[in-house]
């Protein structure tokens, strides 16, 4: 063999060698190098269960089916529940074992327990007050073992303006220090009287001054008192957050309230938890309410998000 060609077959046995080293570097590098990180959601959604409350009431639906629901029918993977569809088994263990593996076996997370008629926390009868706050102590309970991380309750009262905060205050405060002591959230929404003030209720947070005692601004429930206003008084405080859907146009949109607007005022105060779908409307069924809300949330996190 000729010292040429020699060199010729030295170095195209080299190159290829080479070329076989670099291909197996650059599959190693990328081996190392860790998958960039899915970019977190500006906000997740979770379907608040009253939702569906005609097919609970009208017994087509049970409260341990509702996971299974929220998932399976409209590919959602975290629920609110409200007390009345439980009632009696706030300190039902074995119910709420089941309840919480089903959670467990669908990956669903159970976000919070909206409870009513449990007396009113800013009642001006201390008895009835105490009472109150004392029959919230079961949910309280209930929320820490299902995994939730609050309780929603009410903030009704009566009185002049002033006095309806301080009782409120008093209620909340109490109820509060037990659920602090579960690492239970205490929030309150704008659910009627003074409560869907957006001031009122703001300065009874502040005189609350608990870091687990919060709010849960409600899209739709501020009876006269603008919406907007509303809920940018509201999400300083907010650990949850209620969008009330009740009807939609030929885009989509929802018809009473601007959701892009609003969704706006919830970003810009720095909120990026649950948004609940709480659709009560008529004009659509349940399920198809609820597929539009999550259509249009989707959407307007979608346009935000770019």
């Amino acid at each position: 063999m000729s010292t040429t060609a020699s060199r010729r077959e030295f170095l195209t046995s080299s190159a290829a060698a080479f070329a076989s080293l670099s291909l197996a570097g650059r599959g190693l590098l990328a081996a190392e190098e860790p998958k960039s990180a899915k970019k977190a959601p500006l906000f997740k959604i979770s379907l608040a269960e009253w939702s569906l409350n005609k097919a609970l009431f009208g017994k087509k639906l049970d409260n341990l089916d509702f996971p299974k629901t929220a998932k399976e029918d409209f590919g959602i993977e975290a629920v609110e529940y409200v007390n009345q569809f439980f009632k009696d088994k706030a300190k039902d263990e074995k119910y709420l074992a089941d309840l919480k593996m089903r959670c467990s076996d669908l990956g669903v997370t159970s976000v919070l327990i909206m409870c009513d008629g449990e007396g009113s926390l800013g009642d001006p009868n201390n008895d009835r007050r105490t009472k109150a706050v004392e029959n919230h102590y079961r949910w309280v309970e209930a929320a820490k073992f299902l995994g939730c991380h609050s309780i929603r309750v009410n903030a009704h009262s009566e009185g002049s303006f002033e006095e309806q905060q301080k009782l409120a205050a008093d209620g909340l405060r109490r109820l509060s220090e037990f659920g602090a002591k579960h690492d239970i959230g205490v929030i309150v929404e704008n659910h009627g009287g003074n409560s869907s003030n957006g001031k009122w209720l703001a300065g009874v947070m502040k005189m609350v001054d608990m870091k687990n005692c919060g709010t849960l601004p409600d899209f739709g429930n501020f009876g006269g008192y603008d919406r907007y206003q509303g809920v940018t008084e509201l999400m300083p405080f907010a650990k949850g957050v209620s969008a009330k859907s009740h009807d939609f146009d030929a885009e989509g949109n929802e018809t009473k309230t601007d959701y892009r607007k609003m969704m706006k005022i919830v970003l810009e105060a720095g909120y990026r938890g649950w948004v609940g779908i709480e659709y009560e409307g008529g004009k659509l069924s349940e399920p198809e309410g609820i597929k539009a809300t999550k259509k249009l949330l989707e959407k307007v996190r979608e346009e935000m998000s770019a």
